[in-house]
C-alpha cells in the first residue's frame, strides 16, 4: 500500500464503503469532494410529505409505493398512476409477485439519507428559473403573463445565452458561469481521520474557492512519519519538466521526461524543456553542461597509418635501390634500351608518389593540405606521362616496321624529344592542379560527428577528381597502347610487362572511386591507392630488367635489346661485304658482324663470315637482287639467288629463323645459316 491516500475523484471522496477493512491503511488521506452544502429545510418539507396531502406532484404516489413497497388503495388516495401495474408485475423492484396495501402513514425518515448533490440540483432549477424569468421579461414583457407568440418556437440557443448570464445567490454561494459555461470551481478538502471514540470518519480540512485554498483543521497522516504534499516531484539531473495540461490555460503537475541524446536543459525555461548543445560540444553525464569535443586527426601511431607508412617506407626504398642500380648500370644495354631518361623519371616519380603518404597522414593545416592535393596528381602525371611516351614510341616503330618499304623515319624517336614530350605532359597536369588550388583554396576544417570532431582538409569531390582526370586520362592511354603492343617481338618484352603493369593499375583506381567516396577513412584509402599504383608499376617494370642487371649479367647485351622485325639472320661475309661495298643502302655498314667457321667449307670460295643483323627477308631479297651485287662475282651471269626460311626451333613462339642463300651453279656452293 502507498504511504498515503490521495482521491482526486470526488465519487468516492467521502465513501464509507471504500475504506471499509482498510481503516488502517486509509487513515491519513485526503480526498476532495464538490463543495455541496447540506439542505436542512429539505429535510422538513421533504419528511411532512403524505400521498393523501402531496397532490401537486404526479409522481409521488409512485415514489411512495416503489419506496415502501406496497400499494396505495384506489378510492382512498385516487388513481395510481401506470407505475403501480408496473410494480405490480412479477419483475418488480423487489422481485415480488404481490403488495401489501399502504396505510400512508410510513415514515420517509426511516433509511432516509440526503443525497449530497441535492444543492446542485436546487441551484439547476433557480439557474433554469431564473434563465427563463429574465427571457420572457425581456421578449414578452414586464407585466405579460404566459407563454406569447414571440417564444414559439423555442429557441434552444438563445436560451442557452440567458443560462450562461444568470447570476444569483444562494445559501452564501454564488452561482455564475464563465465563457464556458463553467461555474466557479469550489472543492472541500477531506481528511480520513480517527475520531476520538476510536472510529474512522472524513473530516474537512479546507475547501478550495475560485483558487483560493482556506485550511479550516488540522491534519492526521496516520501511522505514516513523514509525508510530502507536492504536485509532482523534481526531475533528476537530465530530464525535463512535460507539464501536463489541465482545462484551459491551466497547468498544474508534470511528468519528468529525459532530454534526448546531444541536449542539456533549458535553464531559461524552468527547466521544462531542452536545448541542442553547439556543434563541437557533448553533454555531460547530467546533460546539464555541454563540454567541448577533443578534435580528433590521424596519428601517426594509428594502426592504420602504420600500415600505410610501412608500405610507402617499402615502396620507397626500393625504388632507390632501383634508381641507384641504373645510374650505376646506365652504360649497358638493359637501361640503354629502356630509355634510360624516361627510366629515371618514372622511378623519380615513383619515391614522390611513396613520399606524398607521409604528407597525406601528417596534421591538416594550410600547408599540408595544399601539398595533399598537388603532390599525388604530379607523381602519377610523372609516371604514367614517361610510360605513355613509351608505348607511343614502341606502337609507332612497330607501324613502321609493317611497310615493305620505309619511306621516312618517325618523328620525335630520339631520348631527347621522349623528354620533351614528358615535360609537356607533366605540365598539363601541374596546370591543372594550380587552376583548381586557386579556384579551390585548400585549407583545414572541422567536421563534427554525434561523438567526436574530426580535423580535416576542405577537400570536395572537384578538388580530388580535376586533378586526378587527367591522370586518368593519361592511364587510359598507355592501357591503349599496351593492348596495341601486346603481340611484340621477343625484343620488345618491355611491352608486355608495361601493357601487365596498366591492366593492374586501372583495376586499382577502378575500386579506389567508389571506396573513397562511400569510406568514411578517406585519408587511409588515398594512401593505398597512391602506394599500391607506384609499387605495382615497379614490380612490372623494374623487376624483368634489375633481375637482369643483378643476376643473369651474359643477357645484358646488345644482340638482346636490339631494335628489329621478326627475326634474327646470319649473312655470310662474302655476301655482306659486298653489300657494304656496293649497295646503296648504308645502314649495313654500321652493322655489327662476328664471323665464324662454316660447318661445311667452300674451297673455291673465301673464308666466310656471319653477319649479325636485324632485318626480314623481304629485305635480304631486295638486296640480294641488286645487278651490282651480282655483276661483282659473274658480269654476265642473270640467275638470282634463292633465298629459303625455316623456323629454328618446334615452339610456335619461336623466334628465330634459319635463312638458305642458294646462289647461282658457277659459285659452286650453296650458303645455309
Amino acid at each position: 500500500m502507498t504511504k498515503s491516500l490521495l482521491a482526486y475523484t470526488d465519487g468516492w471522496a467521502d465513501r464509507q464503503d471504500v475504506t471499509t477493512n482498510y481503516e488502517m491503511e486509509a487513515w491519513g488521506g485526503i480526498s476532495i469532494r464538490i463543495h455541496s452544502p447540506y439542505v436542512h429545510d429539505f429535510d422538513s418539507y421533504y419528511l411532512s410529505l403524505k400521498p393523501s396531502q402531496n397532490i401537486r406532484n404526479p409522481w409521488f404516489k409512485e415514489l411512495w409505493e416503489a419506496r415502501f413497497n406496497c400499494t396505495l388503495n384506489r378510492s382512498t388516495f385516487g388513481d395510481a398512476t401506470n407505475m403501480t401495474s408496473v410494480l405490480e408485475n412479477p419483475l418488480d423492484l423487489k422481485g415480488t409477485s404481490s403488495r401489501h396495501p399502504c396505510t400512508g402513514n410510513e415514515r420517509l425518515s426511516q433509511e432516509y439519507r440526503q443525497d449530497p448533490k441535492l444543492s446542485f440540483v436546487i441551484k439547476a432549477v433557480y439557474t433554469f428559473a431564473y434563465a427563463l424569468q429574465n427571457m420572457h421579461q425581456e421578449i414578452c414583457g414586464d407585466k405579460y403573463f404566459g407563454v406569447c407568440d414571440k417564444l414559439n418556437p423555442f429557441n434552444g440557443s438563445l436560451f442557452k445565452n440567458y443560462l450562461l448570464n444568470v447570476s444569483f445567490t444562494y445559501k452564501d454561494d454564488i452561482v455564475e458561469f464563465d465563457d464556458n459555461g463553467d461555474p466557479p470551481g469550489r472543492y472541500d478538502i477531506v481528511n480520513y481521520q480517527r475520531l476520538a471514540d476510536g472510529r474512522f470518519d472524513y473530516v474537512q480540512v479546507g475547501i478550495w474557492n475560485n483558487r483560493t485554498l482556506n485550511w479550516i483543521s488540522d491534519l492526521q497522516f496516520g501511522p505514516h512519519s513523514s509525508m510530502e504534499s507536492v504536485c509532482s516531484a523534481p526531475c533528476p539531473h537530465g530530464h525535463y519538466k512535460n507539464v501536463q495540461q489541465g482545462g484551459k490555460d491551466k497547468r498544474c503537475c508534470w511528468v519528468c521526461v529525459r532530454c534526448p541524446f546531444g541536449e542539456i536543459l533549458d535553464e531559461a525555461s524552468d527547466f521544462k524543456s531542452c536545448q541542442r548543445c553547439p556543434l563541437g560540444t557533448i553533454p555531460d553525464k547530467a546533460q546539464t553542461v555541454c563540454l567541448p569535443l577533443p578534435i580528433e586527426h590521424m596519428q601517426w601511431f594509428d594502426t592504420q597509418a602504420v600500415v600505410a607508412i610501412f608500405f610507402a617506407s617499402l615502396g620507397f626504398f626500393i625504388t632507390l635501390f632501383a634508381l641507384i642500380i641504373f645510374a650505376q648500370y646506365s652504360n649497358t644495354p638493359v637501361v640503354k634500351s629502356s630509355t634510360k631518361e624516361l627510366s629515371y623519371t618514372i622511378l623519380a616519380g615513383m619515391m614522390i608518389s611513396h613520399a606524398s603518404i607521409f604528407i597525406i597522414l601528417a596534421k591538416p593545416t594550410k600547408m599540408t593540405c595544399t601539398l595533399n592535393r598537388f603532390i599525388p596528381g604530379l607523381s602519377f602525371a610523372m609516371i604514367y606521362a614517361a610510360l605513355l611516351t613509351k608505348t607511343n614510341r614502341i606502337s609507332r616503330i612497330l607501324a613502321g616496321s609493317k611497310k615493305r618499304f620505309p619511306t621516312r623515319k618517325p618523328l620525335f624517336m630520339s631520348a631527347t624529344a621522349q623528354i620533351i614530350i614528358t615535360c609537356f605532359l607533366i605540365g598539363i597536369e601541374v596546370f591543372i592542379s594550380i587552376g583548381m588550388l586557386m579556384y579551390q583554396e585548400a585549407s583545414s576544417t572541422h567536421t563534427y560527428h554525434p561523438t567526436r570532431t574530426v580535423l580535416e582538409c576542405n577537400t570536395t569531390p572537384e578538388g580530388v577528381v580535376v586533378p586526378l582526370a587527367f591522370d586518368f586520362l593519361l592511364i587510359f592511354f598507355c592501357t591503349v597502347y599496351a593492348v596495341k603492343t601486346r603481340n611484340v617481338p621477343e625484343n620488345f618484352n618491355e611491352a608486355k610487362f608495361i601493357g601487365f603493369a596498366m591492366y593492374t593499375t586501372c583495376v586499382i583506381w577502378i575500386a579506389f572511386v567508389p571506396i573513397y567516396f562511400g569510406s568514411d577513412s578517406k585519408v587511409i584509402t588515398m594512401c593505398m591507392c597512391v602506394t599500391l599504383s607506384a609499387m605495382v608499376t615497379w614490380i612490372f617494370l623494374f623487376i624483368p630488367k634489375l633481375y637482369i642487371i643483378l643476376f643473369r649479367p651474359e643477357k645484358n647485351n646488345r644482340s638482346f635489346f636490339t631494335t628489329s622485325k621478326n627475326i634474327r639472320c646470319h649473312i655470310g661475309c662474302r655476301v655482306s661485304t659486298a653489300i657494304s661495298e656496293k649497295s646503296s643502302i648504308n645502314s649495313w655498314r654500321d652493322s655489327s658482324c662476328s664471323c665464324r667457321e662454316n660447318e661445311k667449307p667452300v674451297k673455291e670460295i673465301p673464308q666466310k663470315r656471319t653477319l649479325s643483323c636485324q632485318t626480314g627477308v623481304e629485305l635480304l631479297q631486295v638486296l640480294l637482287s641488286a645487278k651490282s651485287l651480282m655483276d661483282m662475282y659473274s658480269p654476265s651471269h642473270t640467275a638470282l639467288p634463292r633465298i629459303t626460311e625455316r623456323d629454328c626451333c618446334e615452339a610456335d613462339s619461336c623466334q628465330m629463323k634459319k635463312i638458305t642463300i642458294k646462289l647461282p651453279n658457277q659459285f659452286d656452293a650453296n650458303l645455309k645459316y
